[in-house]
């Protein structure tokens, strides 16, 4: 049988043994040291003067009274020096930081219980693919003296790096890379269909791919409108952000539907020989927002142009009114409007 106990090294009371009390109470002292464990401090050399009781780790290259005891708990009893050997897991406050440590065989290690964590969750559940999950009224990111930045990182360019903003817990709006090395804004309605509203290439350069653009050209061929009438237009060379043609004019040709509210930048282009005073006019419902006028003529065949801004409505139907008595050249790049939200 050993003298003494396996992990705190404490001696057995002996059968027959002579002044028990001595054995019992250096157990005493051992539990004493060990128990609760505080470490005043890691030191390589003793201190000066040491309280009763103090606790310390013994540093490498030890001097003096503990040379030769390097990690070991040097433990100040009755006036002098005990030794005790730390064993792996052993648990410590040191007093110097208040902080927990666990010895790793070696020595006394800081242990972070939040070091390595799978997961965790603040006021709320985290998962296998939400880590980390935060349920508060706000969560404040802030600086250590300087900037601070929050950094989103993925693994291949195909995949995605992004913010999502959601509306009980569907997808409203979504910043970011979205598995592509573009940087992009997108927006849904329902969380399923979505739309990029804006992306910006390596070069820097932005494109607006849902703004509502249009060039309408009026139908091929040449043509004197009765004054007051209105006419449409026959194609949409260039379109994006929902224009559409909508219903036949009375003058021919269709009207060009307005698909969000908002400020337009129009142009209205017309290839023109007027045979005297005459007005054409892009209407927006019962608006005009941009005029071509000539108050005499008759004059040579010509082309003109004027651009205004105006305020539209989604649905609008644009057409093109007309008034006085001149002859047209319909067509692409001949009479025809081109329209832009700004």
């Amino acid at each position: 049988m050993s003298e003494m106990t396996p992990n705190l090294e404490m001696p057995y009371i002996l059968p027959s043994q002579a002044q028990k009390h001595v054995t019992h109470n250096e157990a005493l002292q051992r539990l004493d040291a060990v128990t609760q464990l505080v470490i005043a401090a890691r030191l390589a050399h003793p201190p000066v003067n040491p309280g009763e009781g103090a606790c310390y780790e013994i540093a490498p290259l030890p001097t003096d009274e503990w040379t030769g005891k390097a990690g070991k708990i040097a433990v100040r009893q009755d006036g002098a020096w005990t030794f005790v050997t730390p064993r792996p897991g052993w648990r410590a406050v040191f007093a110097s930081d208040f902080r927990l440590y666990i010895h790793d065989g070696t020595a006394f290690r800081v242990y972070d219980a939040t070091a390595g964590l799978e997961r965790l969750g603040i006021n709320a559940t985290a998962d296998e693919v939400n880590r980390l999950a935060v349920s508060a009224d706000a969560t404040l990111l802030s600086h250590a003296g300087h900037g601070h930045q929050l950094k989103i990182n993925k693994a291949s360019p195909d995949d995605t790096a992004s913010l999502l903003f959601q509306s009980g817990w569907s997808g409203r709006a979504e910043i970011g890379l979205n598995g592509t090395e573009t940087f992009a804004i997108k927006t849904s309605p329902d969380g399923t269909s979505w739309q990029e509203a804006l992306s910006v290439d390596a070069a820097g350069r932005v494109h607006l791919p849902q703004r509502p653009i249009a060039r309408a050209s009026t139908p091929v061929g040449t043509a004197t409108p009765a004054n007051g009438s209105e006419s449409g237009f026959a194609t949409m060379p260039l379109s994006q952000g929902g224009f559409a043609l909508g219903a036949t004019a009375a003058g021919g040709g269709k009207s060009l539907i307005v698909p969000a509210t908002g400020i337009y930048l129009v142009t209205l282009k017309a290839e023109v020989e007027p045979s005297g005073a005459f007005s054409l006019a892009v209407k927006a419902g019962t608006q005009a927002v941009a005029t071509l006028r000539a108050f005499s003529g008759p004059s040579a065949r010509h082309a003109t142009m004027v651009t205004g801004l105006a305020a539209m409505t989604a649905g609008d139907p644009v057409t093109l009114s007309h008034t006085g008595s001149a002859t047209f050249t319909f067509g692409e790049d001949r009479t025809e409007v081109l329209i832009a939200m700004l």
